[in-house]
Order: C-alpha cells, then structure tokens, then sequence
C-alpha cells in the first residue's frame, strides 16, 4: 500500500475548466479515497484539454509533470508513488495510450472508482471499453445528425443563430419532457411503497435497472429534475 499519491484530474474544454464543471467531483472522489486507504495527497494536477486528440503525452503538459513528481517522489522514499485519477476515463478513453503510460513510464495509476489493488490487466480490459464507448458515443451522434440533415433541418444554421438555438432548446425540453412522462409513473410507484427521499428513489430506480435519459445511474439530481417536470408533462397531457 502506498503512503504518498499525486493525483490528477481532467477536464475536456476550457468552459468546464473555467466553471470548474467536474473538478469538484474528482477532488472529492480521489480526497475520499486516499483517506480511506490512508494515502497522503502530496500535489494535485489540474488539466484542461481543448479539441480532439490530446492523449499523446506531449500535448498533456500537466499529466507529464504530475509523472515527473510522481518519479521525484519514488526517488526520496524509495516507495511507489502512484497517480490518482477519479475515473479512468480522466486519465483517457484510449487504450494504446493508457498502456503506453503503465509500460513506459514506469509509474502506478489508481483508479479510485476501482480500488487500489486493481490489476494492471483490468485497467486494460476498462480502458478498451471506455475506448469502445467512445466510438459508439461518436456513431451516434453522426448518426442522429444525418438523420437530421436527411429530415431536411438545416446544420449548423449560423445565418440565424437565435432561432436555430430557440428550436434547438425546444427540441431539448420536448425529449425531457417525454422522458419524464414515461419515467414519473416508475417514480409514483416506488414512492408508494414509502420511499419518499430523492436519494433513496434514486438508489430504487439504479436496483430496478431503469437508465436515465442520458443511460447513466440516477442520483438525488436527476430525481429531482424529473420530478419537478411533473407539472409540465401533466400540462402537456
């Protein structure tokens, strides 16, 4: 067991570096961690990506040097100094990449959502899922989009900016609205059984396998965010 970690996080633009959009979340989750395992946090590495294919090390500046301490830290002690990450997919979503950082660099990575004894093999076997994700993410949206395009809407209309966006949210608030509509009866229903709390629906809704709209797990949020939908979609009715 380590007794010191870096640990880093990754943000993909520089509006959720800016609003710091997730940061707070993998600082919580990789603080959380280390003080279970009873790890010290020496540095932490913030780093902000902008536009596609940053996973080569030279283009991840603040990854480079969270490893050059990392390697800095070894040196003192005589003990692995491992990097943290809160996800492995804040590390990357490629698998060539990952494995070029666990064979050539010669530094542990933890993944806090995996456990500190997670097999290097495993890091592999996520990491060539997170990568199938990604391109199944990438399908779809360029599927959704020739659809689109096929129904006659107009792309990236930059022409009239106002109405494209006016139409944009309405489509946005339609989807949601639909989605509430299907899933608030689920909602009644555990909420009649006595479980009334937006977390303990939400923990109900993950047990029934029911996915939100975006397919994730459900938290006292989203709950929340459909729930308070129900007068529009009583409305809409």
């Amino acid at each position: 067991m380590p007794s010191q970690a870096v640990a880093y996080l990754r943000v993909s633009t520089d509006r959720q570096g800016r609003s710091g959009l997730g940061l707070e979340a993998q600082r919580e989750t990789i603080a959380r961690f280390a003080e279970r395992e009873g790890i010290e946090l020496i540095a932490e590495f913030v780093e902000v990506e902008t536009g596609k294919g940053a996973d080569a090390l030279d283009r991840r500046p603040v990854l480079a040097e969270a490893l050059a301490t990392a390697k800095r830290a070894k040196a003192g002690t005589r003990q692995d100094c491992p990097i943290i990450v809160a996800k492995l997919d804040r590390l990357s979503r490629d698998v060539h990449f990952i494995s070029g950082l666990m064979l050539g660099h010669k530094t542990p990575f933890i993944v806090a959502e995996l456990g500190v004894n997670t097999d290097p093999f495993i890091l592999h076997l996520y990491a060539s899922f997170a990568e199938q994700e990604r391109k199944i993410i990438s399908a779809r949206t360029k599927a959704a989009l020739a659809i689109r395009k096929a129904q006659g809407v107009q792309l990236g209309n930059r022409t009239n900016l106002a109405e494209a966006q006016a139409k944009g949210g309405q489509a946005v608030r339609e989807t949601a609205d639909a989605f509430a509509a299907n899933v608030l009866p689920i909602i009644q229903q555990v909420k009649a059984s006595g479980i009334t709390s937006y977390n303990a629906i939400a923990v109900a809704l993950n047990d029934r396998g029911v996915k939100t709209a975006r397919g994730g797990t459900w938290a006292a949020a989203t709950v929340r965010n459909v729930v308070l939908r129900s007068p529009v979609v009583a409305k809409a009715a």
